[in-house]
């Protein structure tokens, strides 16, 4: 039994506090800084104090990750977590974080991000984002100059080439996104932009041109998951962790069995089977977006829409905030922010929208069956790390 008298693995998880830190252009600020500027904001949002997190999730800063920087925060935490999957290490970590909670192992979770890449390279702190280095298996791939983005845009041409997916299609994927940002005070990039301006910008890599790219930002966000016994202490409402699966598939491109699918098709249907829900039931979805394919792999791959339609699925708005699926509500990583591994900013965005505390422009709106509208109830987040290496699915439910 834990302390509140509830059965290892019984307690329900709740996400308690959500927040970012300053995001965008943040030229004066450390990640460190990042960090404790953002938990001390999750904290402030619902309400609990320091001394109740006594487990810690951290990855991407320092030599040793949750233990530099839970030193940096004060904490003392007896469960850690420094899984590191690319943009999908938040989504695991909550899963792992979740686990850890109903098992018992610890109460309260803070997973906390923060980082400065974008300022990083304006100051030439460093002159890359990022390197994966040429050891192991990438041996094969780097001196042919087989780039991450290169990765990416040969698996989008190979399903335009077996599905027929348009560019013109991809750029909506830019567009939808933009709109999204435009009433986000947030969001680094609120102006409009039309398909042709995506495909006019100048080629990164074919097919990709510039605004089919997620954007470089500074920023920092954090994530409080808690036991179900904490709950009447918060000060907002909960929104509950309902199922959540993870997934690999490769590191090496000749390994990858179909460039067309990714491992959200397994982390997704895992996260939907564990939660009891389909699909079709959720009301909003917040997608790793580092490219314009990304997004329409993984509606396909999480099951809106069958394998090979995704680009006629975007059509007509669809991923607008007042669309039938509201996709990266805040504009995600092509238009808010992307400091890195961006995947912890998702859980934040579905929490806000869960919650109806998204703000004045920017919450979505679902019919409640009386001809009102009510905040959407559920919610399925979704990280991607590498080129499509690993995938982290999380299902959320309003309290």
């Amino acid at each position: 039994m834990t302390s509140s008298g509830i059965p290892y693995g019984k307690r329900k998880v709740a996400v308690a506090g959500v927040a970012l830190s300053d995001c965008g252009r943040v030229d004066d600020a450390t990640p460190y800084a990042l960090h404790a500027q953002a938990a001390r904001r999750a904290l402030a949002d619902c309400g609990l104090p320091r001394t109740a997190i006594d487990g810690f999730a951290s990855a991407g800063l320092g030599t040793l990750a949750p233990v530099e920087v839970a030193e940096y925060l004060g904490l003392r935490p007896t469960w850690v977590d420094s899984t590191s999957v690319g943009g999908a290490t938040w989504e695991v970590m909550a899963a792992h974080a979740a686990d850890a909670i109903a098992a018992g192992h610890a109460r309260a979770v803070l997973l906390v991000y923060g980082s400065t890449a974008r300022a990083d390279l304006k100051a030439r702190r460093r002159t890359a984002n990022l390197s994966f280095g040429s050891r192991g298996p990438l041996q094969f791939e780097v001196p042919y100059g087989h780039t991450l983005i290169a990765k990416y845009a040969m698996a989008a041409r190979r399903h335009m080439h077996q599905y027929g997916t348009t560019l013109e299609q991809l750029a909506e994927v830019a567009v939808q996104a933009r709109a999204n940002a435009a009433t986000n005070p947030d969001a680094l990039y609120r102006d409009p932009v039309t398909v042709d301006e995506v495909l006019a910008g100048p080629m990164i890599a074919d097919p990709f041109t510039k605004l089919h790219c997620c954007i470089r930002s500074d920023g920092g966000c954090a994530v409080l998951l808690v036991a179900e016994d904490l709950v009447p202490d918060l000060a907002t409402p909960p929104v509950w962790v309902l199922g959540s699966g993870t997934a690999v598939s490769h590191t090496t491109m000749s390994e990858w069995d179909d460039f067309t699918v990714s491992p959200a098709a397994v982390s997704g249907r895992l996260a939907f089977a564990r939660a009891g829900v389909r699909p079709d039931e959720i009301e909003i979805a917040q997608l790793y977006d580092a490219f314009t394919y990304m997004t329409l792999v993984t509606l396909e791959d999480l099951g809106f829409c069958a394998k090979g339609e995704g680009g006629a699925f975007i059509e007509g708005g669809r991923l607008l905030r007042d669309g039938a699926l509201p996709v990266n509500t805040d504009g995600g990583g092509l238009a808010a922010c992307h400091p890195g591994m961006r995947g912890l900013f998702l859980l934040v965005e579905a929490v806000r929208q869960l919650r109806g505390t998204a703000g004045e422009g920017r919450q979505v709106h679902r019919p409640d069956g009386t001809g009102g509208e009510r905040p959407p109830r559920l919610a399925a987040v979704s990280g991607t790390g590498g080129w499509f290496c690993s995938s982290g699915t999380v299902v959320l439910g309003a309290g």
